[in-house]
C-alpha cells in the first residue's frame, strides 16, 4: 500500500493501482469516459486529466499509477481547465441532437457537458458524418457519428466476450468503430457493449425509440434462463416490460448480463401469449372460459381419473423455469392427491441418477470462486452457450494463469486458451474420465482402481491429468450434457473418483434457472414415483404440466407430445398457447417471472427472491396462486398460503446448506461401448432455444445461434458417407422418423458422431438427444 493525498485528503491505495481508483475509494468524482473498472486502461478520452504536483502537465487519472507521497488535485484551476479543453474537443464533431437521441437522460457525455462544456461552440467547420454499420439484430448503430472513440465496446468484446468483433479503422477525426467485413456482432455477451457506451452510438435495437428513460419504472428481478441467476433491472412503462439491464452484484453477475438475459423479454408479448383460460370442447375446438369454470373442469377431470384408475395415473411435470414456490406447490398437490409422479427435469433420462446423487446437486462453491481456481476440468458442457457468464469468469481466471481443460463431444471454442482436451463420443465420456483418473494415479504413484486396471490413458488424458495435478485450488465440474446423458450416474461416479484423486472440488453447473430450487422444493419422484422421462414414455391417464413446452424441453420431444396427446386428460399451466394447444385439454394462463413474485436458487445455492415487475397480462394469474386454489378446490389440507413468501419459507425452513450435497454413491466403472449401427448423436441445446420465453424472442431468433440446425461432422465422418459440406443428408432416428438436413464439415465434432441441435422443429422427429442415427445422402 502507498499513501497519497487527493484534494487534501490522505488515502491509502494498493501499489500499482491508478489515481482514479484511489479517488473513487475516497468518493471523489473524476470525470471520465473510456475508463471502466472491469476493463483494461485505454487512456484515450483524456477526460480524467488531473493536476499532479511536480508534474509538468495534467495527467490522466486512469493511467497514472499511485506513488508514495503523491499530491493530486482534481478540482484545481489547472485540472478543470484541462478537463474543459478535452470536453470542447469531444463536442467538436458530436451532433447536437440530444432531444432525438435515445441515450438522452442517461448519457454520460450529456451529464458531463453540463459541468465541463461551454455554452457555445467555437467550431465553425462542417461536422463529420459516419455511416451506420450493420451489427445484427440486437445492436443499433444508426448514429455512429455520436461516437467519441472511448473504445469501451472494443474492450468489452475482447476482454469480456473473448472475441474482437468490433475495432477501429482510420485515424484522427476519421476514426470509426466498425465490424469486420460483413460480420454481425454475434457474441453471447454482445449486449454489454450497449451498457458501456457512454453516448448514443450503440443502442439496443429492440428497445430503440420505444420510451424515454425518465418515463420508465425500474424494478429488480432475477434471470430464470441459466443457473447463474443474474441480477436484473427490469424497466417498464404502463405495466409493460420495455428493457432489461444488469443490476450490479459482484458475487453473481458482476456488472454484466448475457444477451439471453437481456433480450428474452421480447418474447413476453407475442401474439402467442395465452390471455384467458381455454377449454377444448368435444369437437376439438378451443373456447375461452372463465377461471371458475376452467378450474372446476380441472378438478372434475382429475377426480374422474383418480376414481377410475387410481391416483398413480396422475403425473405432475414442472420446469426449471418455474419458481421454487410453483414447484413446491406442484409437488404438494401431487402428493396430496396420492401421486408420487412429479418431476421438473425434462432432459434427464438416466433413471438411476436419483439413487446415485442423494442430496441436492450444486456448484460446490460460490460462483465468485470460479475466478480464483488454479485448475478446472469441465465435463460434458457447451460452456459458453450453457453458462455464458461462468465462462466469462473462467476467461478472466485464465488471464491470471488458471488452466482449464475439457472432456466433451464437440470442441467448441471457449474463447480462451485450453490446457487440455478430450473430444469423444457421448457414450465414451465415462471412459474418458477413467483415462484421466488412471493417468493421474500413475503420475502420483497411487494405486489404479481395480475397475480401471485395463485402461491405458491417451496422451490427451495424460495432459489433462498433469494439469490437474499441478494445481492447489482444483475443480471438476459436470455440465448440462453430462447430467442429461443416459449414463449420468456413471459419469458422476467417475468424475467424483477423479475429483477425490486430484483433491479437487466436485460440482454440477446445473441446467436451467432453478434446478437447485426444484430439488429443494422436493419436486422429485417419491417412492415408486416416475421421473419426467418415464412419465412421458409410459402412458398415464392425466397430466398437470407447469411452465414447460414438452416438444422442445423434453429429451424426446416428439414422443412427449404424442404421450400427452394420447392421455385421457392433460392440463397446461402456461404463458403461451403454442406450448400446449396441440396436446392439452385445458390451458390456464400463468405469469412468467416478470409478472409474479417468487424465488430462484442458483447453482451456488444462493436464494434470490423477487417481486413481479409488471402487471399480469390480460387474465393471467401467478402460477403459485393457481396451484394453491386448485388445492382448495380439491379440499386438500396445506393450501392456505396467502403469499409466495410463506411458501418459500416452508421450503427453506432450517436452511439449505446441509441439504446441498454432491456426494455420489454410484460405483465408478467403464461404460459399455455400444455396437455401431450409425452415427452417435451429439445434441446441443442452442443458447436461444433453451426455454419457452427465449424461443419467442424475435431478435434472439434472428441471430446466427438460432438458425436452422445443420448436420455437423468431421471431414472423415463426412467422407465415410460419401458426402461433402452442403449436401442434403437423410437422417433417421430410433423411431424410424426421417428428416433432411444439410451437412456441414466441422472438425470440432468427435469422430463417428453427428452434431445436430435439439429444440428445433426441424430435428424434433429424431427423438432423443442421445443414441445413434442412421445417416445417408438424400
Amino acid at each position: 500500500m502507498v499513501e497519497l493525498t487527493i484534494d487534501g485528503i490522505k488515502v491509502e491505495a494498493p501499489e500499482g493501482s491508478m489515481v482514479i481508483q484511489a479517488a473513487h475509494k475516497l468518493g471523489v468524482f473524476v470525470p471520465h469516459f473510456c475508463y471502466h473498472k472491469k476493463l483494461s486502461v485505454a487512456a484515450n478520452c483524456r477526460m480524467c486529466l488531473v493536476d499532479v504536483e511536480k508534474a509538468p502537465k495534467a495527467l490522466p487519472a486512469c493511467a497514472t499509477p499511485v506513488t508514495n507521497g503523491m499530491v493530486v488535485h482534481t478540482r484545481s484551476e489547472k485540472a478543470i481547465a484541462a478537463q474543459k479543453s478535452v470536453m470542447e474537443f469531444l463536442l467538436i464533431n458530436h451532433p447536437l441532437d440530444c432531444p432525438v437521441c435515445d441515450q438522452g437522460g442517461e448519457c454520460q457525455l450529456q451529464d458531463l457537458a453540463v459541468g465541463y462544456g461551454a455554452s457555445a461552440s467555437r467550431y465553425q467547420e462542417e461536422k463529420r458524418v459516419v455511416v451506420a454499420k450493420e451489427m445484427g439484430p440486437l445492436i443499433s448503430t444508426d448514429a455512429m457519428q455520436r461516437c467519441i472513440h472511448c473504445t469501451r465496446c472494443i474492450r468489452v468484446g475482447q476482454e469480456i466476450g473473448g472475441i474482437m468483433e468490433v475495432g477501429m479503422i482510420n485515424r484522427g477525426e476519421h476514426s470509426e468503430i466498425t465490424t469486420f467485413v460483413g460480420k454481425a456482432v454475434d457474441s453471447e455477451l454482445s449486449g454489454n457493449m450497449i451498457d458501456v457506451c457512454p453516448v448514443g452510438a450503440l443502442l439496443s435495437k429492440p428497445f430503440k425509440f420505444t420510451a424515454r428513460t425518465w418515463e420508465m419504472a425500474r424494478r429488480r428481478s432475477v434471470s430464470p434462463h441459466d443457473s447463474l441467476g443474474a441480477n436484473l433491472v427490469v424497466q417498464t412503462k404502463m405495466d409493460r416490460v420495455l428493457r432489461v439491464v444488469p443490476f450490479e452484484n459482484e458475487e453473481v453477475n458482476e456488472c454484466w448480463i448475457s444477451d439471453r438475459d437481456r433480450f428474452a423479454y421480447e418474447g413476453l408479448y407475442t401474439e402467442d401469449r395465452l390471455a384467458h383460460p381455454m377449454v377444448k370442447g368435444d369437437d376439438g375446438q378451443w373456447r375461452e372460459a372463465s377461471w371458475t369454470d376452467a378450474m372446476q373442469a380441472v378438478v372434475q377431470g382429475f377426480n374422474t381419473v383418480r376414481e377410475q384408475f387410481g391416483a398413480d395415473q396422475i403425473g405432475g411435470i414442472g420446469s426449471p423455469l418455474a419458481t421454487t414456490e410453483e414447484l413446491a406447490l406442484l409437488a404438494r398437490l401431487m402428493r396430496a392427491l396420492g401421486s408420487e409422479n412429479v418431476d421438473f427435469r425434462l432432459r434427464s433420462i438416466d433413471p438411476t441418477f436419483d439413487q446415485a446423487v442423494k442430496g441436492v446437486p450444486w456448484l460446490g462453491m460460490p460462483v465468485a470462486e470460479l475466478n480464483q481456481l488454479d485448475r478446472v476440468l469441465v465435463v460434458g458442457s457447451f460452456l459458453r452457450k450453457d453458462h455464458p457468464l461462468m465462462a466469462q469468469r473462467l476467461r478472466q481466471a485464465v488471464k491470471r494463469g488458471t488452466q482449464v481443460s475439457f472432456i466433451d463431444s464437440a470442441a467448441d471454442d471457449p474463447l480462451f486458451p485450453v490446457a487440455g482436451r478430450m473430444t469423444v463420443a457421448p457414450s465414451a465420456l465415462p471412459n474418458a474420465l477413467a483415462e484421466v483418473l488412471v493417468a493421474l494415479a500413475q503420475a502420483g504413484g497411487q494405486a489404479v482402481p481395480e475397475a480401471f486396471s485395463a485402461v491405458s490413458p491417451s496422451e490427451a488424458a495424460t495432459q489433462i491429468a498433469a494439469s490437474l495435478a499441478s494445481g492447489e485450488r482444483v475443480a471438476v465440474l459436470l455440465g448440462n450434457m453430462a447430467v442429461a446423458s443416459d449414463q449420468a450416474s456413471l459419469i458422476a461416479a467417475n468424475a467424483t473418483a477423479l475429483a477425490k484423486s486430484a483433491k479437487a472440488t466436485f460440482g454440477f453447473l446445473t441446467p436451467g434457472g432453478n434446478t437447485v430450487g426444484g430439488y429443494l422444493a422436493d419436486a422429485l419422484p417419491g417412492q415408486g414415483g416416475l421421473t419426467a422421462e418415464q412419465m412421458l414414455q409410459q402412458q398415464l391417464k392425466a397430466y398437470l404440466v407447469v411452465h414447460a413446452e414438452p416438444a422442445f424441453d423434453a429429451d424426446n420431444g416428439a414422443q412427449a407430445v404424442q404421450t400427452l396427446k394420447s392421455a385421457g386428460f392433460a392440463v397446461a399451466l402456461t404463458s403461451f398457447k403454442s406450448a400446449a394447444e396441440e396436446w392439452a385439454d385445458i390451458m390456464l394462463p400463468i405469469s412468467p417471472f416478470t409478472e409474479t413474485s417468487g424465488t430462484f436458487v442458483n447453482a451456488e445455492g444462493r436464494v434470490q427472491s423477487f417481486k413481479g415487475v409488471a402487471a399480469p397480462f390480460a387474465d393471467t394469474r401467478p402460477g403459485w396462486k393457481v396451484l394453491r386454489v386448485l388445492g382448495n378446490l380439491f379440499e386438500l389440507q396445506g393450501f392456505d398460503d396467502e403469499t409466495s413468501e410463506s411458501i418459500r419459507d416452508t421450503v427453506m425452513v432450517g436452511g439449505i446448506e446441509g441439504r446441498l450435497s454432491n456426494e455420489v454413491s454410484a460405483t465408478p466403472g467403464l461404460a459399455q461401448v455400444p455396437s455401431k449401427t450409425g452415427l452417435e448423436r451429439v445434441a446441443d441445446v442452442p443458447i436461444y432455444r433453451s426455454d419457452v420465453l427465449v424461443r419467442r424472442s424475435q431478435p434472439l431468433q434472428e441471430t446466427a445461434a438460432s438458425q436452422p440446425p445443420k448436420a455437423r461432422m468431421s471431414a472423415a465422418t463426412l467422407a465415410g458417407l460419401g458426402a461433402v459440406s452442403g449436401d442434403p443428408l437423410r437422417i433417421v432416428g430410433a423411431q424410424g422418423e426421417a428428416v433432411v438436413v444439410p451437412a456441414l464439415e466441422d472438425e470440432t465434432v468427435a469422430a463417428g458422431c453427428i452434431r445436430l441441435a435439439t429444440a428445433f422443429n426441424e430435428t424434433l422427429a429424431l427423438g432423443s438427444g442421445f443414441g445413434q442415427l442412421t445417416v445417408e445422402r438424400a
